[in-house]
C-alpha cells in the first residue's frame, strides 16, 4: 500500500477514536474505519488523484509529437536504438489500491447510492489506469481484484484488447451513471461530466483505432465505439451547461483559458489547479522559456501552415506561402495562432513594464516559439513558479470528439459542424465556413498529413483538433489512433530566411531581431541582433541548425539524426525485466530479439 493509503487509514482511525474517549484503542486499522462511513470513502478516493499514471501539473506532455522540434530526438523513433530493456510503464501498484477499494466498498451501514458514488469514482480511475496501459502496450492482463503476493494470476498471460476495452467501457458506464456531483466549483475533482468527457475521449480513441488498425480484425465494432463517443459528447453538450469562453473577444479569449489562475468555469471541466498559498505551482514558464531546463520545444512550419486565414480559406492556397517572411505569414490568420506563438504585437512584462517580445533564438529552433501556457511576466521564468491552472478536460475537446465521431461515421450534418468546429473557429476570429461542413479536401493536408483521407469533413476536423488542442498532451495519442505514426518522421522545419547576414525585424517594431550567417560572425554586429550560425559544421562538428537551401530557405533543425517510424512502434515493448519475471506475457510484435 502506498504511503497515502496508510495515512488515510491512520487518519480514519484517529477520527473514529476521537468520537468516544472511552473506546478501546485499536492496534491495527480495520476496514470499518475506512469503509464504514462516507468520510472514510471520500478520504480513500481522494488518494487516487496522486496516482502515478495520471497526467501531472505539466504543460510539456506533447514534447514527443510530430509538430514540435526539441533539443534531442527521442531514442524511441531512432532506428535500432530503443530496446525492451529501456521500456518502462509496466507498473501495477496503483491498480491494486483501486481494486482494494472496489472489493471492500460494501459496508451496508453506508447507503448504497453513496457507496456507488465512490465506487463510480474508483472505477473511473481504474478505467483511466487501464486505458493508459492499452495505449502503451496493447493487450494487457485484466485484473479486477486485489491480488495477493502468491496469487497465480500474477504470472498469467495478457488478455485480448477487446476484453480489456469492454471492461474499461463498463467501468466508465458505471462512473457516468453513479457519480453524483455534476459541478465542482474548484474544477479540481472528478464529476459526472468529467467522467462523460473521458468516456467520449476513450470511445473516440478506440473507435478510430479499430477503424484504421485493420490488422486487429476489429473493424466491425469500430462504429459502435464511435456512436458511443458521439452520444456521450452530446450528453454533455445538451445537459452539461458548458460553453466556449469568449470573454474579451477573439484576440484573447482562447489563451485566457490557459493562463488563468482560476480555471475558466464555463469551458474547463477539470484542471490541475495551482495554489500560491499552498505552494502548489507549475513550471510552465521555466520549461518553455529556458534555454537549458526545458526542451526548447518549437512548432514546425509544416504545422503552422495548417492555420487558416481569417476568411476561413487555407493559408497554403497562396502559392507565395513557401517564401513568405515570418512577419507576413502571421498576419490575417486564425487569431489562435498569435495566442499560441510569439508574433506581431506580443509583449512580455519585465519589472512591471511591457516590452516587445519577438521569437528569441536562444529559446527556439524554428522561430515558432510557443506562448500558450506561459505567463507574460518574466518573473515566472526562473523556476517552478507558475500560478496558472492546467486544464485537463475542456469543453472544446468534447465538441471535437463529437464532430470527429460523426465525421468518421459519415453522419456529420451542417448543424453539427456549426455547433462544434464553427464555434471554435469563430472564437479564433475566422469568418468563413462556420455554418456548413466543407465540401473540398484541402490538398495541403492530404499531401503532408493524411494521404489516405479524402473526406473533407474528417480532414478539417483533424486540422481543427491539431490547432485547438495543441500542446495539451493529446497529439501523440491522436497519431496512434489515426495510424499516422509516420508523421513522427517529418522534417523539423522553421520559418523562411531569404538571405544570410540580413537582420530581420520579426515583429515590425522597428528593431532588428535576428540574422543568420555562415563562417565568421559578421562585423560590426548590429546592436540587439541575435546572430545564428547556420554553417554545415561548427568546430569540426555537424551543425544541427541549417538553412534548407544552403544559404537561404526554411530553417531546419537536427535533421541529420535519422528518425524512422516502424509499425511495431504503435506499442511499446514489454519491459525486459518484467518479461523475464513472467514469460507468459509474451513480447509485442516486432520487438522480439531487440
Amino acid at each position: 500500500m502506498k504511503k497515502q493509503y496508510i495515512w488515510i487509514l491512520l487518519s480514519c482511525l484517529c477520527f473514529t477514536a476521537c468520537k468516544k474517549l472511552d473506546q478501546e484503542p485499536q492496534s491495527t486499522p480495520t476496514n470499518k474505519a475506512v469503509f464504514g462511513s462516507e468520510s472514510g470513502l471520500k478520504l480513500y478516493t481522494n488518494s487516487f488523484y496522486a496516482m502515478e499514471f495520471l497526467p501531472k501539473n505539466s504543460t510539456s506532455q506533447d514534447a514527443v509529437s510530430d509538430y514540435l522540434a526539441v533539443k534531442s530526438v527521442s531514442d524511441f523513433i531512432r532506428p535500432g536504438i530503443f530496446t525492451p530493456s529501456q521500456s518502462t510503464g509496466w507498473t501495477w501498484t496503483d491498480l491494486r489500491n483501486i481494486n482494494y477499494f472496489i472489493e471492500n466498498c460494501k459496508d451496508p451501514s453506508v447507503p448504497v447510492d453513496i457507496r456507488n458514488n465512490y465506487l463510480g469514482i474508483a472505477r473511473y480511475f481504474r478505467a483511466y489506469f487501464y486505458m493508459e496501459k492499452v495505449k502503451r502496450f496493447g493487450d494487457v492482463p485484466w485484473i479486477g481484484k486485489p491480488l495477493n503476493i502468491n496469487d497465480p494470476a500474477l504470472y498469467a498471460g495478457r488478455d485480448k484488447r477487446a476484453l480489456v476495452m469492454d471492461s474499461v467501457l463498463a467501468d466508465l458506464d458505471f462512473a457516468c451513471a453513479n457519480i453524483k456531483a455534476t459541478n465542482d466549483a474548484t474544477r479540481s475533482t472528478v464529476t459526472k461530466w468529467v467522467a462523460y468527457a473521458y468516456k467520449s475521449r476513450i470511445c473516440l480513441f478506440e473507435g478510430t483505432f479499430r477503424k484504421y488498425h485493420t490488422e486487429l480484425g476489429l473493424q466491425s465494432s469500430a462504429s459502435a465505439w464511435l456512436e458511443n463517443a458521439a452520444s456521450t459528447a452530446k450528453e454533455i453538450m445538451d445537459k452539461g451547461g458548458y460553453s466556449i469562453n469568449t470573454a474579451g473577444g477573439p484576440g484573447i479569449s482562447y489563451r485566457q483559458v490557459f493562463t488563468s489562475t482560476v480555471p475558466v468555469a464555463s469551458e474547463v471541466l477539470q484542471a490541475a489547479v495551482s495554489d500560491l498559498t499552498l505552494n502548489v505551482l507549475n513550471e510552465a514558464n521555466w520549461w518553455w522559456t529556458s534555454g537549458t531546463y526545458g526542451a526548447k520545444a518549437s512548432f514546425t512550419r509544416t504545422f503552422i501552415n495548417t492555420y487558416l486565414n481569417l476568411d476561413g480559406t487555407p493559408y497554403t492556397n497562396n502559392p507565395a506561402y513557401t517564401t513568405m517572411l515570418f512577419k507576413d505569414e502571421v498576419k490575417n490568420r486564425d487569431l489562435r495562432l498569435k495566442q499560441t506563438i510569439r508574433s506581431g504585437d506580443y509583449k512580455r512584462i519585465s519589472g512591471g513594464v511591457q516590452v516587445p517580445a519577438p521569437p528569441v533564438f536562444s529559446y527556439t529552433f524554428t522561430g515558432y516559439q510557443p506562448i500558450k501556457w506561459t505567463l507574460d511576466d518574466m518573473y515566472y521564468d526562473a523556476g517552478a513558479l507558475n500560478i496558472n491552472s492546467i486544464a485537463l478536460f475542456r469543453y472544446a475537446e468534447v465538441l471535437l470528439n463529437y464532430a470527429e465521431a460523426k465525421a468518421e461515421l459519415g453522419t456529420l450534418t451542417n448543424e453539427d459542424w456549426a455547433a462544434t468546429v464553427g464555434v471554435l473557429r469563430a472564437r479564433g476570429g475566422i469568418t468563413g465556413g462556420l455554418s456548413a461542413k466543407p465540401i473540398i479536401a484541402d490538398s495541403y493536408l492530404t499531401a503532408n498529413y493524411f494521404p489516405g483521407i479524402t473526406d473533407p469533413s474528417i480532414l478539417e476536423v483533424r486540422r481543427e483538433r491539431g490547432i485547438e488542442l495543441s500542446l495539451e498532451g493529446l497529439r501523440y495519442s491522436d497519431l496512434l489512433r489515426w495510424k499516422r505514426g509516420p508523421l513522427m518522421d517529418q522534417e523539423w522545419d522553421g520559418f523562411y530566411v531569404p538571405a544570410l547576414v540580413t537582420p530581420m525585424d520579426l515583429n515590425e517594431d522597428g528593431i532588428l531581431d535576428v540574422a543568420f550567417y555562415q563562417g565568421a560572425k559578421p562585423k560590426p554586429e548590429v546592436a540587439g541582433v541575435t546572430y545564428v550560425d547556420v554553417s554545415a559544421t561548427i568546430g569540426g562538428k555537424i551543425n544541427s541548425q541549417l538553412l534548407k537551401n544552403g544559404t537561404f530557405g526554411e530553417l531546419t533543425w537536427m535533421n541529420e539524426i535519422v528518425r524512422k517510424w516502424d509499425d511495431k512502434m504503435y506499442y511499446y515493448p514489454i519491459p525486459q525485466a518484467d518479461l523475464q519475471k513472467n514469460p507468459a506475457l509474451g513480447q509485442n510484435p516486432g520487438w522480439q530479439g531487440n
